[in-house]
């Protein structure tokens, strides 16, 4: 397993940021959520506190996710194998990914992942949609391992190939991507065709798509759990409506399955910890059930 070479408190930073920007932004959309009902939203940090540092973030991002990056980041991580690890071996690396400078929250990443799993449990959700919140941003990881930066691991994502939508955050920023102004890319539908299904349209590289990828061929979760690992970053899709001319019948299911999720991760951070080695023989047992006792990542 390769050191951790990096310190993930700036990352853990502008993470934080982007979750505050979207609480903001966003509605509850499963209102039967008796979790995110209960939520006092005024108490996250207001969006134009928040707005200049995620707009720079924004900025790179928008710039740098192009088409040749993203065929790049596809056959780089095809080409070799990370580490070999389990899910909770996984989380206690993530866990380095402490921000002492929050003044949101001084809770460390595996107690967003315990937060958002308990939150769900509390609900009485099935214990495939509890393993998927306990898991669900595990993709940090590559921040440790192939990134080039925070762009390539966090934020948004959206879809590489086509005309960007001007649902995107930031919409204008992404004047300064050569993808902008590509005869192909610039189009509509660019490189694919209408209705053609997002398992069949590149997605931005990020956190979401990697553990997609690590995950898909090593468990037997569901569909439905691999469209929120997939897909929770997706806030063009999931919350404005956009790209759904690249969208078929399958994805109406992934995109329900998303909504449902969504408040579980944007609301479940508070500054209450959950104590880990209580928790730990629950969700390891329920792992043990969705997963073998190690992954190739």
């Amino acid at each position: 397993m390769p050191a951790l070479n990096r310190s993930g408190n700036v990352l853990d930073e502008v993470s934080d940021a982007i979750d505050h920007v979207n609480v903001l932004k966003g509605k509850v959309w499963d209102e039967e959520s008796e979790f995110a009902a209960t939520k006092d939203k005024q108490s996250f940090r207001q969006y134009n506190t928040a707005c200049e540092r995620v707009q720079a973030f924004y900025k790179e991002q928008h710039e740098k996710q192009t088409v040749a990056f993203n065929i790049k980041a596809r056959v780089d991580f095809k080409s070799r194998k990370r580490a070999r690890m389990g899910i909770w071996q996984a989380m206690e690396m993530l866990n380095t990914l402490v921000d002492d400078s929050d003044p949101d929250t001084d809770l460390s990443q595996i107690d967003h992942l315990l937060q958002t799993a308990e939150a769900i449990r509390r609900d009485g959700k099935p214990e495939w949609m509890q393993v998927t919140g306990l898991i669900h941003d595990l993709g940090k990881l590559l921040y440790f391992f192939d990134s080039d930066g925070q762009w390539d691991v966090v934020g948004d994502t959206f879809v590489v190939g086509c005309a960007f939508s001007d649902k995107n955050i930031y919409p204008e920023t992404f004047s300064g991507n050569p993808d902008t102004y590509d005869a192909v890319y610039s189009t509509k539908y660019g490189i694919y065709e209408a209705y053609c299904g997002l398992d069949n349209v590149m997605i931005s590289w990020g956190h979401d798509e990697y553990l997609y990828h690590v995950v898909k061929d090593q468990c037997n979760l569901p569909t439905e759990a691999l469209a929120m690992i997939r897909y929770h970053s997706f806030y063009p899709w999931h919350r404005e409506g956009a790209y759904m001319h690249l969208t078929n019948a399958k994805d109406a299911l992934a995109l329900e399955a998303v909504r449902a999720f969504n408040p579980y991760d944007l609301y479940s951070k508070c500054d209450e910890p959950v104590n880990a080695e209580d928790l730990r023989p629950y969700y390891e047992n329920l792992i043990a059930k969705f997963f073998p006792p190690e992954l190739d990542w």
